[in-house]
């Protein structure tokens, strides 16, 4: 059953002074980390996977990684399992940005069995496909399950998004990249005959049984009889590498990787009745970006137009950065100094921040974050390490934290900077 979204206008009057007070942008934060006792603790939990790519849970203890050659592979509390649960590798274009990118599984997977994958096809193109567990084997998918809900055309071999994630109002949400190249010079992510650039909203329980074997909320924003933007939920945006939902409060927060300067964190309330414009690519984060309008259409809104959402945190290139990759809110009872702060990190540094602040783990080729049925929160790297973030043992002396991580931070408009998609 979809949940009922709230009436937006009166949560965004509620939140403002909130929004302005939360909205952050940060250059550096080297400072005081170093003088604080850690914040968490990554434990390695596997090594030599081939370029894991995302980390999720179908309900149970077991975690699923998707490798980007196009494996699923299971860890069932104590190792990876050697079979694969799913291999459609001959049918995925790798690597690069492309690749097998991410699993979904449904709400409802203990009962139907379907789940959902993101890749690049051998033609280069976006695919999205429902698959469905084995009858016999609950550590197997059936590799001939599978059928395509959609598969949207890919102009360049980069920005090609690749999250999947399940709502809480049940519908499949689908991160677009912009098509690539630099600089969007299509403009994709404002058109409004192009699903790129865009994060997409699908209803998976409609056409069950027979193509295109998925449907469109009836309260899509731009939701029309054969409209060209029928799945559309949000735009501008240059390359949604990762994005999730606050388990808690249902909200969004989107990893949007940046051009060349700044890397942002944009944020949705769960309220919201979508139809958000995230500025790219009049904007890179809060400042103008470095192709103006050029290749757009008329009406595109310019660069600082006030109805265009700004980031809730930002951050430069200026210490080594270049892609960020999207995190989770910790919701876990393992690492209670964490709880209800936003989690994410920068592929290229592999700094990893709560909020503003800067944590003391590093993880460089920092591909993706996941979480478990508990809300534990799991890092992988494009070279192959699988961790669990964890409490860490007490520093000696037990040196207090000089400066307390902030609490979840807020649900307005959000700001921040990026990199592994570029």
């Amino acid at each position: 059953m979809k949940r009922r979204r709230l009436p937006f206008a009166g949560v965004l009057l509620s939140l403002l002074p909130v929004a302005l007070f939360l909205q952050v942008r940060f250059e550096d934060e080297n400072g005081p980390a170093g003088a604080l006792a850690p914040d968490f603790a990554l434990r390695t939990l596997a090594t030599g996977l081939a370029a894991p790519t995302s980390v999720t849970h179908a309900g149970d203890a077991r975690l699923f990684l998707t490798l980007q050659r196009g494996k699923i592979v299971i860890y069932d509390g104590l190792r990876i399992l050697p079979a694969p649960f799913l291999d459609i590798t001959p049918l995925v274009s790798c690597c690069g940005e492309r690749g097998l990118l991410s699993v979904a599984f449904h709400p409802r997977y203990n009962e139907n069995g379907f789940f959902f994958v993101n890749y690049t096809n051998t033609a280069g193109d976006t695919v999205i496909a429902r698959y469905r567990v084995s009858s016999a084997n609950r550590d197997a998918a059936d590799p001939g399950s599978g059928v395509i809900l959609t598969t949207i055309a890919q102009p360049f071999p980069n920005h090609n998004g690749g999250q999947l994630q399940f709502g809480p109002d049940g519908y499949l949400y689908i991160g677009m990249g912009d098509g690539g190249s630099g600089n969007d010079p299509m403009c994709h992510a404002q058109r409004d005959d192009s699903l790129l650039g865009k994060m997409l909203r699908i209803d998976v329980d409609q056409n069950v049984g027979a193509p295109p074997f998925y449907g469109i909320p009836p309260d899509n924003p731009f939701a029309g009889p054969g409209g060209p933007l029928d799945e559309v939920w949000a735009s501008g945006l240059r390359n949604p590498w990762r994005f999730s939902f606050d388990r808690v409060t249902g909200d969004l927060w989107i990893g949007d990787v940046g051009q060349g300067a700044r890397e942002e964190i944009d944020f949705q309330p769960q309220a919201s009745p979508g139809g958000e414009n995230y500025g790219w690519k009049m904007m890179e984060g809060t400042i103008c970006g470095g192709g103006g309008t050029s290749g757009c259409p008329s009406g595109t809104l310019p660069c600082n137009a006030s109805s265009l959402i700004r980031p809730v945190f930002e951050y430069s290139h200026s210490s080594g950065e270049c892609s960020v990759t999207g995190g989770y809110v910790y919701r876990g009872p393992r690492i209670p100094q964490l709880a209800g702060v936003y989690v994410y990190g920068d592929y290229c540094s592999g700094r990893i921040w709560g909020g503003a602040q800067l944590l003391t783990p590093r993880a460089p080729r920092l591909t993706s974050f996941g979480g478990d049925l508990e809300g534990e929160l799991y890092l992988v790297t494009e070279d192959g390490n699988f961790f669990a973030a964890v409490n860490p043992d007490p520093p000696p002396g037990n040196v207090p934290r000089t400066t307390p991580i902030s609490p979840r931070p807020p649900r307005p408009s959000p700001r921040v900077v990026r990199r592994l998609p570029q």
